[in-house]
């Protein structure tokens, strides 16, 4: 992992837009900037934007790369369970992937009772519920405590903004989401995912807790993986060699520290309310050494820091030039 002195060049490097005119159709999502070619293909460039407390805080340096390659490295290694949609990788931020139907359902699998938002199940656990996506819990489990099987938790896909509701499998065939038949695929195929990377995550001494997966489908109906897979954005991971002494201490497990700048902001106002102070560059730069420190302990492999002498959107407009539309 580099040192904050060796990535001291990158201070102003993020890549906070990547807006190029001379491609086609473009939408502006929180962190990804997204392009529809004409053929059905769809370039998606990760910038390092950083997105919490309703609003873009910050932009992290080498965020969007770090991402972009661990995605890559899970599909590489998953491409025989599931098909996904990726077609090339032109730059380390940028993804040219095949267009899909996103399915109006997000497949959460979790292993352990753990998670801090509304639709987690811990928080509905410790506020006395039960019953929930369709699965019926006992009483005294403790937080963090591995379940007693790998369960899936579906929730709505929320589009134009809105908020993921918690589903049961009979809501989603009731409510015509999707068929039973594809029910039935989507759920082995989110299952053999999460078996893939829990067993890789073991290998490098991390705990696969939960992850979200997202399906779409191909203009010829078949299921295929979309987003992204098994990222920290999307993951939640732990450190086993420290897992069972804290659990039965009753301690949070060790984990990475994907927060850093949120905490940091929290620490001096309230960012629901208050202005922003300035994040100055030294942290986000340990942001960024934080974020490859993960790419790090999840692939086995050393992060390749790009020349911080060529702008990233500079690099990436060289590498999508073949994709420009003809005047």
């Amino acid at each position: 992992m580099p040192s904050i002195e060796q990535l001291a060049p990158y201070a102003g490097y993020a890549l906070k837009g990547a807006a190029i005119p001379e491609l086609p159709n473009y939408y502006k999502g929180k962190v990804r900037e997204n392009y529809d070619l004409p053929d059905g293909r769809r370039i998606i460039i990760a910038t390092d934007r950083l997105s919490a407390f309703d609003r873009q805080i910050t932009s992290v340096p080498l965020k969007g790369q770090v991402l972009t390659q661990i995605a890559r490295f899970w599909f590489d290694r998953t491409g025989d369970i599931c098909p996904n949609h990726v077609l090339a990788y032109p730059d380390p931020n940028v993804l040219v992937c095949r267009g899909l139907k996103i399915m109006p359902v997000e497949v959460v699998v979790r292993d352990y009772m753990a998670g801090t938002t509304s639709t987690s199940i811990l928080s509905m656990y410790k506020a006395g519920r039960r019953e929930m996506y369709g699965h019926t819990f006992p009483d005294g489990l403790r937080p963090n405590q591995k379940l007693p099987a790998t369960i899936l938790t579906p929730t709505s896909k929320a589009f134009d903004a809105g908020h993921d509701e918690e589903l049961t499998p009979a809501q989603i065939t009731e409510q015509r989401l999707l068929t039973a038949a594809q029910w039935a695929q989507v759920s082995a195929l989110a299952l053999a995912l999460f078996a893939r990377g829990r067993e890789i995550a073991a290998e490098r001494g991390l705990i696969l807790v939960d992850t979200k997966y997202e399906f779409g489908f191909a203009p010829d109906g078949s299921i295929v993986l979309a987003d992204e897979i098994h990222t920290p954005d999307s993951s939640r991971y732990w450190f086993a060699s420290s897992y069972p002494e804290r659990f039965e201490a009753g301690q949070p497990p060790e984990s990475f520290d994907k927060d850093f700048v949120r905490s940091w902001v929290v620490a001096r106002c309230d960012p629901y309310k208050d202005e922003l102070p300035p994040i100055p560059p030294e942290i986000n730069l340990e942001a960024a050494r934080i974020y490859i420190s993960v790419f790090e302990a999840i692939t086995g492999q050393t992060f390749p820091l790009p020349n911080p002498a060529t702008p990233v959107l500079e690099r990436i407009r060289v590498n999508l030039a073949p994709f420009f539309q003809k005047a």
